[in-house]
């Protein structure tokens, strides 16, 4: 026969009417995604149909072996002809019927045989009989490529694998493919499992292969490793052992990865690429793989033992783009991040693809065990990666109803432990205490205070220390030269910080009301400057504040510029030297004279300033404004005793007698400001206003500024209504007085009824000084002296816990705050339920969060307490309320791994709060990475570490010590 003849391997087909109807039926299949269809030349397709239908085998119309030359643009390359037509060139048969054909009549040699994937488009299903044609070549030389085929629904896989078959790649090789659509562009391919047309690949593209170098660079990133003086690529070191180098306040995210990085199970997993095959592209709680990839790339640099250290630039910037809260450079948490980093890789490796919907159910009397079970199957229902087998515990959560009594009974999964620390209820608070005694310097008290007292509370500690009565003090916070605060008797110390320069002076007599028979005066000392203040649109002499402010009870019938000029002098006795004898000359002159020669020349601007000082004019105010915040940076708010001193200065001077204003046993000094003529343009005498003259006088070799300003006095004195013009005699004077506002800045008038000053609100005064007086007659460096009391001398013992108190505070009962009840089913109301966390299983790895940062609703602090724990054996068999079932469980006893410290205060330093990290002991396993043992600590006991948040004190630890500034 015919057919026998010439089909030498194809198999005895069976009846023409048996073909037909077999591959007729085949035919009739509906297309499906994936499914395989093969092209069929259209003019031997129907040779097949005229032969089969003829129902003569030995029919001249046989077909012989299959034939697609004419599909075929060469016989070289066997690419498909373009513009082809279904139906006119060519026709589709599935692969069964396909393969039936091939095995009855056999295919001509050498043709390869058309097959073609059937693909879901957005709009319809079809066979693709064109497949997309990619370029493939290695990074490593890219001018090498080759073409292949491949379907639109081929995945990316089959790609990775066609280029490591074409150009013998390892298949440990580490690899990532990129596509390259133009010369400029690139884009990873990071899911294998996606599909081409997903992956909008199209022909004509290039996909690449990248290599993993042998340290754990990418050949496309390796600018990222910080070259050293030694060749790295000769380096070779232990594995693990690499820096981090800070980017710029990036340490808090340095000792996160440095901790990390020391956790054996979690390295092991990146290290052996575990992570590949898990990376879950879909999760929409994910981070579409790349943090995981960003992390893996860390983790394989350091332990590739081939760098000192390597900038994590990429991942900080992979960081920053998932978590806004961590672009830029500022300092952040480094248990935020840890946080934020555990969630990213739990997510970006989670195996639950698809997250189902579970509802919780409460305990109803089950017993603890079965509701602990159903709980981890309901928690490994959505969450299953890496992370939840290494990290991830179970917590028991007991609520009760205060009313019904209602139990409610949950078992909820957590990362870590975020453990409180014993809060001591008192507080050591320093002070310097300023007595009325003017000859005595401040004292400086160390006390301790109820940390939820008040001021009174301070006062009354402060009393035991030195007999006066608490009602005879005034407590203030002083900074860079002014009262920032005074403080009422009944305001809570939180509002008082442990920075703060905290002053509290002894007034005359007890409680001062507002209309009583004493007023307490707050006194600054200003300097007046050398030039006039020309820039702010004024031409007045700027002033700046200096030294300590004081506080002092001054009798309302003393309160005229004489008797306070008298008071302040006693005040200041013990750092301020009173005018020699000899200087003080009285003189005698014409105030109508001394306008006349003010009128010409400059002395008449410096009048017209006079003047505006008197008053609280608005072009006076914005000069000294401008003149004090001109040489505002130049003052130190140090906490000296100096201002102690005047203040007490001040308070003695206000109670005794002017007589002792002459007792002045030590050098002193003037505290400085500006204008000595305000005080004639305000006050009804002249005495103030021939100030300047005496100066003049007495001190022929003045410059002519202080010539002006005898004049401007005179001028200023016979502008006023009501200014007596006859001459006067007044003696010389160290400093003017002037009224100002709280910052010391702005002057204004004082209110004078029969010669004395009133105040309707708290009054600030400032002592203003010429420059070259307060030179003359005010002994800095006596102002600045302080005594230590012998309090100040004992130690500050700080407090120190065992890890295991900490354990014991976080499982005690506490009651719900009013903004988070819990609503009670029994109840139908929410209620402020008692509620108790206990631990009931623990994981291989567990995180300790140290919260030492306490935040109430009128204060936060830092709290140094030490907490000690042990390098090895850190037992919690105790909390826990699972007990081991038998012996094959292991104990829970961990081993220290790595801590991650904060040093610095409250508003600043490195790496915010305290991270402890414990593993179980993994005899059983192959350590690797490897962790170097514990060195011990000199200080501490040799199995114990202690944790503390001070600077120059160091968290021991087993860890890879890191390097992060």
């Amino acid at each position: 026969m015919a057919a026998s003849s010439s089909t030498g391997s194809a198999t005895e087909p069976p009846g023409l009417e048996t073909q037909w109807r077999e591959i007729d039926n085949l035919n009739q299949q509906q297309l499906r995604a994936g499914d395989s269809w093969y092209l069929l030349d259209k003019r031997w397709y129907d040779q097949w149909k005229e032969y089969v239908h003829a129902g003569d085998q030995n029919s001249s119309s046989y077909p012989g072996k299959i034939d697609n030359t004419e599909l075929y643009e060469d016989l070289d390359s066997y690419h498909l002809k373009e513009r082809l037509s279904e139906n006119e060139d060519f026709v589709l048969v599935p692969a069964e019927a396909w393969h039936k054909l091939l095995s009855w009549y056999d295919m001509m040699d050498n043709q390869p045989p058309l097959e073609r994937k059937v693909v879901d488009l957005p709009s319809t299903v079809k066979v693709e009989v064109y497949p997309v044609e990619i370029y493939l070549c290695l990074s490593s030389n890219m001018e090498s490529t080759v073409s292949a085929c491949f379907s639109r629904a081929d995945k990316i896989h089959a790609i990775h694998q066609k280029i490591r078959q074409h150009f013998n790649v390892s298949e440990t090789a580490e690899s990532r493919l990129w596509m390259r659509s133009t010369d400029t562009s690139s884009e990873r391919l990071r899911n294998l499992n996606m599909t081409i047309l997903d992956s909008c690949l199209s022909s004509g593209m290039t996909v690449i292969m990248e290599i993993r170098n042998a340290d754990g660079t990418w050949p496309t990133s390796r600018p990222q490793i910080m070259r050293n003086s030694a060749d790295e690529d000769s380096y070779r070191g232990p594995p693990g052992v690499c820096g981090l180098t800070n980017l710029g306040n990036t340490c808090f995210m340095n000792s996160a990865l440095q901790c990390l990085s020391n956790t054996p199970p979690l390295t092991e997993y990146f290290l052996r690429n575990s992570y590949l095959e898990e990376l879950n592209f879909t999760n929409p709680l994910g981070m579409k793989g790349e943090i995981a990839e960003a992390y893996a790339d860390v983790i394989k640099q350091m332990w590739s033992g081939r760098h000192y250290s390597v900038v994590p630039r990429v991942f900080k910037t992979k960081v920053g783009h998932f978590a806004s809260q961590f672009l830029g450079y500022q300092q952040h948490d480094s248990q935020e991040l840890l946080s934020f980093l555990l969630d990213g890789l739990h997510e970006d490796l989670n195996r639950v693809k698809k997250k189902e919907y579970i509802e919780l159910r409460d305990a109803d009397g089950r017993p603890d065990q079965e509701v602990a079970e159903e709980a981890w199957r309901n928690h490994l229902r959505r969450n299953d990666s890496v992370i939840v087998d290494t990290f991830h515990g179970l917590f028991k959560s007991t609520l009760v109803c205060p009313e019904c009594n209602k139990v409610s009974v949950t078992f909820d999964p957590f990362c870590y432990l975020s453990v409180p620390l014993p809060v001591s209820k008192e507080r050591v608070m320093e002070v310097f205490y300023v007595s009325l005694d003017p000859t005595a310097k401040p004292t400086q008290y160390r006390l301790i205070v109820p940390k939820a007292g008040r001021v009174i509370d301070l006062c009354t500690s402060l009393s035991q220390a030195t007999g006066v009565p608490p009602n005879q003090m005034a407590v203030a916070d002083v900074f860079n030269h002014r009262f920032y605060r005074i403080y009422q008797a009944d305001e809570s110390l939180s509002c008082i910080l442990d920075r703060d320069d905290i002053f509290v002076y002894q007034l005359s007599s007890g409680c001062v009301d507002q209309d009583g028979e004493e007023v307490v005066m707050a006194i600054y000392m200003r300097e007046r400057s050398h030039y006039r203040d020309y820039g702010s649109g004024s031409n007045n002499y700027g002033t700046s504040l200096f030294g300590h402010p004081l506080l002092m009870s001054v009798p309302r019938a003393q309160c005229t510029r004489e008797d306070l000029y008298q008071l302040l002098l006693k005040r200041l006795a013990r750092y301020v030297h009173p005018l020699d004898p000899s200087e003080e000359v009285e003189e005698e002159e014409d105030e109508e004279d001394l306008y006349k020669a003010q009128t010409n020349g400059v002395s008449d601007d410096e009048g017209e300033e006079d003047s505006e000082e008197a008053g609280p004019s608005k072009k006076e105010e914005e000069t000294q404004e401008s003149g004090q915040a001109k040489e505002q940076n130049n003052c130190q708010s140090e906490a000296s005793p100096s201002s102690e001193g005047e203040e007490k200065a001040e308070e003695e001077e206000s109670s005794s007698e002017p007589d002792r204003g002459s007792s002045t046993e030590e050098g002193q000094s003037a505290c400085g400001s500006t204008d000595t003529n305000s005080q004639d343009a305000t006050d009804g005498d002249q005495s103030a206003g021939v100030e300047p003259s005496g100066k003049e006088e007495e001190d022929e070799d003045e410059d002519e500024e202080e010539e002006e300003e005898a004049a401007s006095c005179a001028q200023a004195n016979k502008r006023l209504p009501g200014r007596r013009r006859n001459t006067e005699k007044q003696k010389k004077a160290l400093f003017t007085i002037q009224a100002v506002n709280s910052n010391g800045t702005t002057e204004r008038g004082m209110g004078e009824v029969d010669g004395g000053f009133s105040f309707s609100s708290q009054p600030y005064i400032a002592i203003d000084w010429d420059p070259d007086m307060k030179k003359k007659y005010y002994n800095e460096n006596e102002a600045e002296k302080y005594i230590k009391h012998q309090s100040m001398d004992v130690p500050h013992q700080q407090i120190t816990v065992q890890l295991q108190e900490c354990i014991e505070l976080f499982t005690t009962v506490e009651t719900l705050e009013e903004e988070n009840p819990w609503y009670c089913p029994t109840c139908k109301k929410h209620q402020l339920a008692t509620k108790k966390l206990d631990l009931w299983s623990l994981p291989e790895v567990l995180i300790i969060h140290l919260k030492r940062f306490s935040y109430t609703k009128y204060s936060r602090e830092k709290l140094d307490t030490i907490v000690e724990f042990p390098l090895r054996d850190l037992d919690f068999s105790g909390f826990l309320l699972k007990k081991t079932v038998n012996s094959t469980e292991p104990p829970c006893r961990y081993d220290l791994i790595s801590v991650s410290n904060h040093f610095g205060g409250l508003r600043d330093g490195h790496c915010m709060h305290q991270l402890v990290m414990f593993t179980l002991p993994r005899q059983d396993k192959i350590r690797q990475p490897t962790v170097p043992p514990p060195v011990p600590s000199s200080s501490q006991p040799e199995n114990h570490v202690s944790s503390q948040t001070h600077d120059g004190m160091d968290g021991a630890s087993s860890c890879v010590s890191m390097e992060t500034d």
